[in-house]
Parts: structure tokens; C-alpha cells; sequence
């Protein structure tokens, strides 16, 4: 998925929202999908909410930024439990809403030349799209006050060494490095990569009694699969294994 405004670096309106929408839809209905990667035209990823567009809707109607921020709320959560891997490749700026939506994937590969920040007090905005939860989450609450608090755009191998980003490639990369992380996860079941998915993001919201526990009774189901079938077969059989998603 290519975020596609460059003009206006890829700031987030309610006809992107709805794009964005209408391509997970596409995307969970195709079981040839391996992952979804979220990209940007232009020398943006995506700068945030289109800040015009939230100005002309604070003009005394309540109710339309209402909608504006749940559709964003709403978004934001389907991406991040979306049942396949998702990949934000990073081509440049990724700020306030753009960098929400950096949180809510799996995968984070940036270009050398990207940079990342929370630009909502630039602008006196309180984020609305769940920085200020789920970033410290990421990458711990003393780091996230201060993204939040300074609105700083930092380089995008300050946030791998703090853990919000895999891999940082020189920006005529980033379509290959991506590429090739794609390929990797293709090899797998996608069985496998959405029960580890939904085990990772479940246990974090858990005791860890509780979350054993879960993984335990995913265990116990998944040993029934074609997938782990499959794979042992393989591995005795000294082959690739031909997973089905099942």
C-alpha cells in the first residue's frame, strides 16, 4: 500500500483512511498474501494528519472531527491486528499520525535519510491516533515522553538503537531490503506467522502466567496442523516444506 498525496507528504485525510481501509479489506480476502507493506510517494512516508483539513473542521463542527479521529483510532487498530505480517517501509518523514501508524506494524525497515518523530505539540494537538500509548509500549516511557514532549525528528537509526525500527538501509534500498524481508516470510506457513502474531500482541496485554498459559493452548491446537504435519515431514525428509496456511 502506497500512501499517495507526495504534494502534501502523504497527510492523512478521511479519503486515505478510507484507501487504506478498502485495501485491508482486499488484501485479508486474498489468501495468496503473504504480508501488506505500507509505503509512501514522494520524500514523505506520511507527515500526519492533513492539518488543513483538522482546521476546517474546528470551525464549530464537533461531530466531523469526532469521526475524523475514531475512523483514525479505528484504522489504526485494524492495521495492528491485521492477521498477516505488516511492514512500514520508511522513505522518509513519518510524524504524528505517520508515526502511529509506524507503531501499529509488525515490521519496521527504514531508509538511511528517514527521520521519525511526534510533531503533535509543534502544533499545540494532542495525538489521536494512540502515539502516546502505544509508544511507550515500544520503546519504553522516558524515550516516548520525550518524542512527545519535544516534537524532535530523529534519524531513523536513533530509533533502531531504541528498538522501533528493524533494519536501516541507504535509501536506494529500501524497495529491496523490503523485498527481500518479504521473500523470507513467504517461506513460512502463514498459519504459523498469524497464530505467532496474535500470541505476541495478546501476551503483552497479559500476565505472564496468562500468556504461557495461551501459548501453551495454541500449542497443543497448532500440533494438529497441516503446517507442523508438514513440517517435520520436511525436516525428516531433508526438503522444503509445501505449507498450505492450515
Amino acid at each position: 500500500m502506497t500512501l499517495n498525496r507526495p504534494s502534501a507528504l502523504n497527510a492523512i485525510t478521511p479519503s486515505i483512511v478510507e484507501g487504506i481501509a478498502r485495501a485491508l479489506d482486499s488484501a485479508e480476502n486474498d489468501p495468496s498474501v503473504v504480508a501488506i507493506v505500507l509505503t509512501g510517494e514522494g520524500r514523505a512516508f506520511c507527515a500526519g494528519a492533513d492539518l488543513k483539513f483538522v482546521r476546517s473542521q474546528t470551525q464549530g463542527d464537533e461531530a466531523a472531527v469526532s469521526r475524523f479521529l475514531n475512523s483514525i483510532l479505528a484504522l489504526m487498530a485494524r492495521l495492528e491486528k491485521f492477521p498477516r505480517p505488516v511492514i512500514a517501509a520508511i522513505n522518509g518523514l513519518a510524524l504524528a499520525g505517520g508515526l502511529e501508524l509506524v507503531l501499529c506494524c509488525d515490521l519496521v525497515v527504514a531508509a538511511r535519510s528517514a527521520k521519525l518523530g511526534d510533531a503533535h505539540a509543534n502544533f499545540g494537538l494532542l495525538p489521536g491516533g494512540g502515539s502516546s500509548v502505544r509508544l511507550p509500549r515500544k520503546i519504553g516511557p522516558t524515550r516516548a515522553k520525550y518524542l512527545l514532549y519535544t516534537a524532535d525528528f530523529l534519524p531513523a537509526e536513533t530509533l533502531r538503537d531504541w528498538g522501533l525500527v528493524n533494519e536501516v538501509v541507504e535509501d536506494g534500498e529500501l524497495g529491496a531490503a523490503t523485498g527481500r524481508l518479504i521473500g523470507r516470510l513467504a517461506t513460512k506457513s502463514t498459519l504459523v506467522l498469524r497464530r505467532m502474531k496474535a500470541l505476541v500482541d495478546d501476551g503483552l496485554e497479559q500476565p505472564v502466567e496468562t500468556a504461557l498459559r495461551q501459548e501453551l493452548l495454541a500449542s497443543e491446537v497448532h500440533a494438529f496442523s497441516h503446517d507442523m504435519r508438514e513440517g517435520l515431514a520436511a525436516f525428516e525428509e531433508k526438503r522444503k516444506p509445501n505449507f498450505l496456511g492450515r
